[in-house]
């Protein structure tokens, strides 16, 4: 992939709230992301990253997994590996591009939208519950289990 520059770096990764993670799973992750959040892991910690088509090589299971991911074409079965990869507590970061700008390689007629992630997470009983803006061109939605909150 190639890199992408980063919106407010210096905060972006307590925006990300991921500092907590013991086990973190980057997909697809461009170069700068992953140096960004791989320069103070906390103590105990560890940071893996691999391409989406090696999804179904990793055993393990995570408590954080941020997956970087435009088209919508295959998504449905590259979700399904990603759920199955997550601890019963975990946070689910997907970083999409926006649908009405231009920087993005992805087609906007074939880029993933909210809507699409909210249908495809929620019959698991993950809820869309935070945004962050990770560049100028894409934007990061955090899925966690549970019930909204009312």
């Amino acid at each position: 992939m190639a890199d992408i520059p980063l919106k407010n770096p210096a905060e972006l990764a307590g925006r990300l709230a991921l500092q907590d993670s013991r086990r973190l799973l980057l997909v697809d992750a461009p170069p700068s992301l992953e140096e960004l959040l791989s320069r103070e892991p906390p103590s105990g910690s560890s940071i893996a990253s691999i391409p989406a088509d090696a999804i179904r090589s990793v055993k393990q299971s995570f408590d954080a997994i941020l997956a970087w991911r435009e088209d919508r074409v295959g998504s449905r079965a590259f979700f399904e590996a990603l759920l199955k990869r997550l601890d019963l507590s975990a946070t689910l970061w997907i970083v999409t591009a926006m649908k009405k700008v231009t920087g993005p390689q992805t087609p906007a007629a074939r880029r993933l939208e909210l809507s699409d992630l909210v249908k495809a997470f929620s019959g698991a009983g993950f809820r869309h519950d935070r945004e962050v803006r990770v560049s100028a061109w894409h934007v990061a939605y955090r899925f966690v289990r549970g019930k909204r909150e009312t």
